[in-house]
């Protein structure tokens, strides 16, 4: 179904983090953007769609203006609004909000760390565009950061801060298919596997909480009101997110669970872990009897990788790429 196609060469090899490869298409200059963590750097490709050419950059993860060592980055994640694409870096220090092709920073936010070091760690990480105008980003100290943002300039406020999780967040995803007719439109996740669902809006509203099985859910996704939630048993489940009634739990992979994708307008899912498998599975909703259903379709092995990233280059699910621990490369797939 899916053939392996050139790899995109990286500056630095990819960290062992959840969710360590950010893709955006940019359909009108026929172009897309890979990024991918290294430590205290964002490498950043721009991608031909001819293959023909390639420009890298470098983000280092540093305080505005001042004269720190740089921290270790936790994620790097591109964010879709209606009126303008950004790239957002999250760090142990803070988050930073950079245009999309990451050649200036709109804003910086500072991270509270205490005077005196504690056992418990302090970062940022899961990032989601939701609605018109909000970014929200998930804290270690369990809150989820709501930011409002302007159509234009770097006049991006704090507005709101969601306390419902009891552990450090993982993952947040916003619903990516586009249907109006969705109640719940982000969905969050923390280390002891649980989801919290909101309604955004001036004010955001909790709809629900799914319980976890005291297993990191590492990743999750939000398709036409499913949350889709990969967990640290290798193990996939599919909730009704405004209900919490699970529609199916899937025994996908050996070890741990890195990254979901979903292709909003196939229902294709993309997951990938620690056992060097990258498995595409294909969803399918029926709301008159309110069921998912789930078919495996392909499988792919990256050999003696612990896979670390996996997106979709596209809405269809016509192409995806991979990102694994130590690799210097971003691997391609294409549908044959």
């Amino acid at each position: 179904m899916y053939h392996k196609e050139k790899s995109i060469q990286i500056k630095n090899s990819a960290s062992a983090l959840y969710n360590n490869l950010c893709v955006l298409r940019i359909a009108p200059r026929r172009l897309t953007y890979f990024t991918v963590v290294h430590a205290n750097v964002v490498n950043m490709v721009s991608a031909s769609w001819d293959g023909l050419n390639y420009s890298h950059r470098q983000l280092q993860s540093k305080e505005p203006n001042v004269a720190t060592s740089p921290s270790l980055i936790m994620q790097a994640a591109f964010c879709v609004l209606p009126s303008r694409d950004l790239l957002v870096v999250t760090s142990q220090k803070g988050i930073q909000i950079y245009e999309s092709d990451g050649s200036i920073m709109v804003y910086w936010h500072a991270l509270d760390t205490p005077e005196t070091p504690t056992a418990q760690a302090v970062f940022a990480r899961g990032i989601a565009a939701v609605w018109e105008n909000y970014i929200c980003v998930g804290l270690s100290s369990c809150g989820i950061l709501v930011f409002d943002v302007p159509s234009k300039g770097s006049n991006i406020t704090l507005s709101e801060v969601l306390e419902e999780h009891k552990e450090p967040i993982t993952d947040l995803a916003q619903e990516c298919s586009g249907s109006q007719d969705c109640i719940a439109d982000l969905v969050s996740a923390d280390d002891s596997g649980t989801l919290c669902v909101w309604k955004s809006g001036e004010e955001f509203q909790l709809l629900n909480k799914i319980g976890g099985f005291d297993m990191s859910c590492s990743s999750v996704k939000l398709w036409k009101g499913t949350a889709v939630a990969g967990y640290g048993t290798g193990q996939i489940r599919l909730y009704e997110a405004v209900t919490g009634i699970l529609h199916a739990e899937v025994n996908a992979h050996a070890r741990w669970i890195y990254s979901l994708d979903i292709a909003p307008f196939s229902g294709l899912l993309l997951s990938a872990a620690e056992d060097s498998f990258v498995r595409v599975w294909h969803l399918t909703v029926t709301p008159e009897s309110n069921t998912v259903e789930v078919a495996h379709l392909h499988n792919e092995c990256v050999t003696d990788t612990q896979i670390c990233g996996a997106k979709f280059c596209d809405g269809d699910g016509y192409a995806f790429a991979v990102t694994g621990y130590d690799l210097n490369e971003i691997i391609r797939y294409t549908q044959t």
